[in-house]
């Protein structure tokens, strides 16, 4: 539904303007009505599955299956993305040109996305993962004369794309091994194995690459320059959730094996440190999102990705805490953008009294970011410190230093965003460069447009205050991805524990860093950032086209035979090895009769005898021998019909072959040197064997019968036609024959037109022979 709705938007719907997107959100709205509908049941336990054949010859089907876990990201995708179709037919200018187009990519990327969470197999979730990638691209770039917003939507494909690649390398290691790609049957019999552990290390590159963790978080940044909706939806409930969703899937099943644990928790710890300390650095109130949102979904990949049931359980509150609260956010400010016309919070800080209420909800959605009690972003933050106080796995201390440190950068960042937001900036602090200081409060915005970050706002202190409202989805969730999770019970007050002591610690540590923001700036001065992930991308992309320049160099030196050699090699090397493991099966019989001798060796004999003479007339002879040898092995196996036109294009060929020989030497001149010959002669022979081997090899292993049986059955009762090879070309295939016929039309028309030009340059070059002047007619009549 999604996906048809945004096509047809993207068809046809120029004329609707911003209405593009109140059109979009009945979509989203109908499917969160379905999911609140079945939320009850599935909640309860029961599971909805749907399943579509796709390839039945390779036993392939696109399976839908939605539990708790699919369920909660369901209603998050839906949700938000309902309130995000609302917010931008407020957000953009009702005449800008193109709105039918971001209306419709907007709703063609839901439907991807819910593709990945309900996805039952890796295959389908493969297919809706990239589909997510290339509208995630068009959303990016959407603004697509800006030379910024087209680099960065670059970025975000290729880093996506590699890991998508990756992925998928990993999906098929990991499914062969098991012997199916199903993901409940992964979970009841998981393998083990070297191989499975390097696609285990495959599908993280994948999902690391998806939810930007380190080294491969710079594009989540970049991709700010977005419009604010998609920026919303993307980097809130969406896309930087997949790879954390596809974590989620696996952890239980496979965190005890090998690289699995020390990788996830290493990467997030480092992302959500790394994160947290460069949004400190930044003045643009979306990029210090954006590395907020770094170093929250670093936060959440160690939660899920250490794979226990109380870790699980902490990171399903934080994934929901997080889709709330920042989405939240992500809406204020662009709130703030639209009618201050500047980010950069040396820029903000005086609004007049209709700014009230988006204050407040943006100073309850970032309290709840802070984990600042009643809010559900506390809640949240105390489950993840009880996973990981009471040890279970090895290195828990550590983990947990490393979430309380990261936590206190969350509350700093926090304070300097809202601070800078809402705080003016003290007298003799000049904007930053390029940036709009307003001189006079901006305009105050209209309920309708900060309305959708109201909601998530009033719901996030809603869950804070009654979080037992969202244990029973929180729950059911959990105990979908490890059956071992405790029936939730979420409390706003569960004593004086550890988890208490550790959260009144990061208060306090994040308090002081706000308190104390102009020393931490002059530190952060001065100490440079380690690794910057920009200049590693292009460094990366340069080194790229510098080995791409090269290898082109070689394999494309503007040489026919070079060109031949390479396209030759490739089609022998890449499946020789798959047949090199082959068994060889016994040779089917070669020859029945004297005419096959006759027709093989005049094929073998021709073809030789085309390599080595030396006149060109020769050559086109011996190939017209090669030719006419196969028409003779069509006469002999039953098919005159093929063999009269192997005639008639042996002869047509050899008329033009006549007519253009006229125009060039007799003789081939230039001899190969010995090592040209060498290797042409050494490509030949791979040539020639890797054929044979592979035709008897094909023949040899076939367990179904061949098709053209189905043809000859079918051609008199279906096709009206005793002559089998007319009624496949003109019936059974026709759409083939169709297109084979267009192909040649348009080289038709090609290559009458590169004539027709060629004469029409001739005739002019002719004209103005004249004015070569005096000194050159001698030279003319020579």
């Amino acid at each position: 539904m999604h996906a048809a709705l945004g096509l047809a938007l993207l068809a046809g719907g120029r004329r609707l303007g911003r209405r593009s997107f109140l059109v979009a959100a009945l979509s989203p709205a109908a499917a969160l009505a379905w999911a609140v509908a079945h939320a009850g049941g599935i909640v309860d336990g029961d599971v909805i599955h749907a399943s579509q054949t796709w390839v039945p010859a390779l036993h392939l089907s696109l399976d839908l299956r939605i539990d708790g876990f699919s369920l909660l990201l369901v209603l998050l995708v839906t949700g938000i993305g309902l309130l995000v179709q609302l917010y931008a037919s407020q957000y953009f200018a009702a005449g800008r040109a193109g709105l039918h187009r971001l209306a419709g990519l907007l709703l063609v990327f839901t439907a991807a996305m819910l593709g990945v969470v309900t996805a039952a197999n890796l295959l389908a979730l493969y297919v809706a993962w990239e589909l997510t990638s290339v509208t995630s691209y068009l959303l990016i770039g959407w603004t697509d004369e800006d030379p910024k917003a087209r680099a960065s939507a670059l970025q975000a494909l290729l880093t996506t794309g590699a890991g998508g690649l990756a992925m998928l390398g990993g999906f098929v290691l990991i499914g062969q091994s098991a012997g199916t790609y199903d993901l409940a049957a992964l979970a009841a019999r998981p393998p083990t194995g070297t191989t499975v552990s390097v696609g285990l290390v495959l599908v993280l590159v994948g999902a690391f690459t998806k939810s930007a963790q380190f080294p491969f978080s710079a594009w989540l940044p970049g991709a700010m320059v977005a419009p604010t909706p998609v920026s919303a939806f993307l980097h809130s409930a969406t896309m930087v959730k997949a790879g954390v969703y596809l974590i989620a899937r696996l952890a239980p099943v496979f965190a005890d094996q090998g690289i699995w644990r020390p990788l996830v928790l290493s990467v997030g710890l480092v992302t959500m440190l790394t994160g947290g300390w460069r949004a400190l650095r930044q003045h643009d109130l979306k990029r210090i999102l954006a590395f907020g949102t770094v170093s929250q979904l670093g936060f959440l990949v160690v939660l899920f990705g250490v794979g226990t049931p109380e870790a699980t359980e902490a990171g399903v509150v934080l994934l929901l805490a997080h889709a709330l609260f920042k989405a939240c956010l992500f809406l204020v400010v662009g709130v703030i953008d639209h009618q201050a016309h500047t980010r950069d919070i040396r820029a903000l800080g005086r609004y007049g009294p209709g700014w009230l209420g988006p204050k407040v909800v943006a100073v309850a959605a970032g309290a709840s970011m802070a984990g600042i009690p009643l809010l559900f972003g506390f809640v949240a933050k105390e489950s993840a410190y009880d996973a990981f106080a009471h040890g279970g796995v090895t290195g828990s201390g550590v983990v947990l230093a490393g979430l309380v440190a990261g936590s206190v950068l969350t509350f700093a960042y926090t304070g300097r965003l809202l601070l800078g937001a809402f705080v003016p900036t003290r007298p003799g602090s000049a904007p930053a460069s390029g940036a709009v200081a307003p001189i006079e409060p901006p305009p105050a915005p209209a309920l309708a447009f900060w309305a959708p970050a109201a909601l998530l706002g009033t719901l996030t202190l809603v869950l804070g205050l009654v979080p037992g409202l969202a244990s029973g989805l929180v729950s059911s969730a959990a105990d979908s991805l490890d059956p071992g999770v405790h029936p939730v019970h979420l409390a706003l007050w569960h004593g004086v524990g550890r988890p208490l002591v550790l959260s009144g610690l990061t208060l306090a540590l994040g308090a002081l860093l706000v308190a104390g923001r102009v020393a931490v700036a002059r530190v952060q001065s001065r100490v440079p950032h380690p690794v910057d992930g920009d200049a590693a991308y292009l460094g990366l992309v340069r080194g790229l086209n510098r080995v791409a320049d090269r290898v082109t160099g070689f394999v494309q030196p503007g040489s026919l035979p070079v060109y031949t050699g390479v396209i030759l090699l490739t089609a022998v090397v890449v499946p020789g090895f798959a047949l090199l493991r082959s068994p060889f099966p016994d040779l089917p019989p070669l020859a029945t009769g004297p005419g096959d001798w006759a027709a093989a060796g005049l094929l073998i004999v021709g073809g030789v005898a085309a390599t080595v003479v030396r006149e060109r007339m020769a050559a086109v002879l011996c190939l017209g021998a090669v030719g006419y040898g196969m028409a003779l092995v069509f006469v002999l196996q039953g098919a005159p019909d093929l063999a009269l036109t192997q005639v008639c294009i042996d002869t047509l060929g050899a008329v033009v072959f006549v007519l253009v020989l006229r125009h060039l030497p007799k003789r081939f001149n230039e001899r190969p040197t010995v090592i040209g010959r060498t290797a042409r002669l050494v490509i030949s022979a791979l040539v020639g064997v890797f054929v044979f081997v592979f035709i008897v090899v094909a023949v040899g292993v076939r367990v179904e019968p061949p098709v053209s049986t189905a043809f000859i059955d079918r051609a008199l009762t279906e096709g009206g036609g005793r002559n089998v090879v007319n009624v496949v070309i003109v019936d059974i295939r026709g759409f083939d024959t169709m297109g084979e016929i267009t192909v040649l039309a348009v080289a038709a028309i090609g290559v009458y037109s590169l004539a027709r030009l060629s004469r029409r340059e001739g005739r002019e070059l002719r004209s103005f022979a004249p004015l070569r002047g005096p000194s050159s007619k001698p030279q003319d009549q020579r």
